[in-house]
């Protein structure tokens, strides 16, 4: 399998993605995503920006592709999204409907993102038409769901066509709103937010009464509670996924990853993180469920 670093979900400094992405290019990482996929507002990273260590990892060998935002909410973030898909070298991730529509009008190759509510044969064969290499699955789905999905797929001639590739560690995006939780969370309006998800550079904790972490707001993106961690589900993946997404969250994240990689090859497992884990989606149980290996 191959393994890939997710897009930056977070909202970091520019020197701070600078120094993470200069560090990804000598990483186990074999798959790159760049770009903003939650909030416009967070501009201190321009297109231009990101096309530049896009080049840079490119040249270190990695597969690079650019991930557009998932939920779009003016015309200027509509001419962002088009900026990416006519950037000429690097393929795209699609998280909205419109950029799988516009990159089938420019012949640009796209992965579909984990974003897109895609849960059928069907629809993947439509996409398939319109020129998906690789399919992120939805991350609520479980394996029992993917393994029928990618058995319809082959029945109709499709299932060799793309790449599976599953979300499998870092905080689970769950869910899009026009309202920013993270402003809410410290008595800012969203229009006046002063773009305060940079302070919560892992997410905003969300508890319940009692103390039990439910979810972590990330601006308007509410993500699981728990850290999503399919590392002792690698062996379940044989012959149905791809690529592995590892989601990128603190500096310990690349060694996260290559301790993946290290336990696919070995088949033992250590401890990655202090983070509360969950993989119950994998195993269609309720998502902050742990199943033991």
């Amino acid at each position: 399998m191959k393994y890939s670093l997710g897009p930056l979900l977070y909202f970091w400094p520019k020197t701070d993605v600078d120094s993470f992405y200069h560090a990804a290019r000598s990483s186990d990482a074999d798959i790159v995503y760049l770009g903003e996929t939650v909030c416009a507002k967070r501009r201190l990273m321009k297109p231009a920006d990101w096309l530049v260590l896009a080049r840079e990892l490119a040249a270190a060998g990695k597969e690079v592709v650019l991930s557009t935002q998932a939920l779009l909410e003016a015309p200027s973030e509509i001419n962002v999204m088009k900026k990416y898909i006519d950037n000429g070298e690097f393929s795209i991730e699609a998280n909205d409907v419109s950029a799988i529509h516009l990159a089938h009008q420019q012949n640009v190759p796209f992965v579909v993102g984990p974003a897109v509510n895609c849960y059928n044969a069907q629809t993947l064969q439509l996409f398939v038409r319109q020129g998906m290499t690789r399919w992120c699955m939805p991350v609520e789905l479980s394996r029992d769901w993917l393994n029928n999905i990618l058995h319809d797929c082959a029945a109709m001639g499709i299932r060799h066509r793309f790449e599976t590739e599953v979300f499998s560690y870092g905080y689970l995006p769950l869910a899009y709103s026009a309202r920013c939780f993270t402003a809410r969370a410290e008595g800012k309006a969203k229009d006046d937010c002063q773009t305060c998800c940079i302070h919560y550079p892992q997410g905003l904790a969300a508890n319940s009464q009692e103390g039990q972490r439910l979810f972590t707001l990330n601006g308007i993106q509410t993500q699981s509670g728990y850290c999503y961690n399919l590392i002792k589900d690698l062996a379940s993946m044989d012959g149905l996924v791809d690529v592995v997404r590892i989601s990128p969250m603190a500096e310990d994240i690349l060694a996260t990853l290559s301790a993946f990689k290290q336990a696919e090859l070995t088949g033992t497992t250590c401890p990655v993180t202090d983070r509360i884990h969950c993989n119950g989606y994998w195993h269609r149980l309720a998502g902050l469920d742990i199943q033991p290996s």
